[in-house]
């Protein structure tokens, strides 16, 4: 597949550019429209040849200028990302995002004060005042609240951004809000882990409810299934009954006690499990 050359540069995003002129600080590489940028030297390999194309990220460097890089950012503009905070200092906090300049999180665009070492999620903005690309933790600001494109039952993907009293905060299909209540979750998951799930119910205020699991799915077969594999794992015994705490049911088997229960029973009905005080066994 050709590539095609950017129409013009653009920040916080990959362009695909022409190599152009050969410098002693680097390559300068131009859009379609004819502005330029520098790729410094350290990036340059030897495949770079005058009029050849080359995919870049564009941000600013620690002078304000715009500058090139063959390294992809853990986010890019208008995209969202677990960082670490690298440093803080009164105006803001300071996030490794992947490249040799840190993002900075101005202080008015913290929901509470950073720490040293901690990660945020972040969201990458532009900020029309400086003309630097900056993060911001209010995610809520860019959440769309008109769910258009979406239907219960349907498949989406997710991000898990924040655990709160009721359950996980995920971004659906990187636009909107949605929550994965903690009855729902019967496997561990953690902040930044993308996954694929399930719309619920989409309610009046855009938020959007969620489910792990596929709606009509064989749950008791598949639960079945884990449970002997985990079996077959553990030499046939596992130290767990009808009467096993419910915590240790999820944490173990990744399943609530309901469907723990009405697995071992079917296992036993066909013959390939038996349930004693001491444990299950294999047969």
């Amino acid at each position: 597949m050709n590539k095609t050359i950017s129409p013009y540069l653009e920040l916080g995003k990959i362009n695909t550019l022409r190599v152009d002129r050969d410098t002693t600080p680097g390559l300068y590489l131009m859009a379609e429209d004819g502005n330029d940028v520098l790729l410094p030297g350290q990036y340059v390999t030897d495949n770079m040849i005058e009029n050849s194309l080359v995919d870049v990220f564009l941000y600013t460097d620690s002078e304000d200028r715009l500058v090139a890089t063959t390294n992809k950012p853990h986010a890019m503009l208008d995209e969202f990302a677990l960082l670490e905070v690298v440093d803080t200092a009164p105006f803001g906090a300071f996030m490794d995002w992947g490249l040799p300049k840190d993002l900075l999180v101005p202080t008015q665009l913290q929901k509470s004060p950073f720490q040293l070492g901690e990660k945020r999620f972040i969201r990458v903005v532009y900020d029309e005042r400086t003309h630097r690309l900056v993060g911001s933790e209010k995610l809520g600001d860019f959440f769309q609240r008109r769910v258009k494109d979406l239907s219960p039952n349907q498949e989406v993907n997710i991000l898990i951004i924040t655990r709160t009293p009721l359950g996980f905060k995920c971004i659906v299909n990187d636009k909107y809000e949605g929550l994965i209540y903690h009855n729902e979750i019967f496997e561990n998951i953690s902040l930044g882990d993308k996954k694929s799930a399930y719309i619920k119910t989409i309610r009046k205020d855009g938020n959007i409810d969620l489910t792990l699991r596929k709606p009509g799915s064989k749950n008791s077969a598949q639960s079945g299934d884990k449970v002997l594999d985990l079996l077959k794992q553990n030499r046939g015994i596992m130290p767990y009954n009808y009467k096993s705490d419910a915590t240790l049911i999820k944490d173990i088997f990744g399943m609530s006690k309901k469907e723990f229960k009405r697995s071992l029973t079917k296992l036993q009905d066909t013959g390939k499990i038996e349930v004693k005080d001491t444990g299950i066994y294999l047969k």
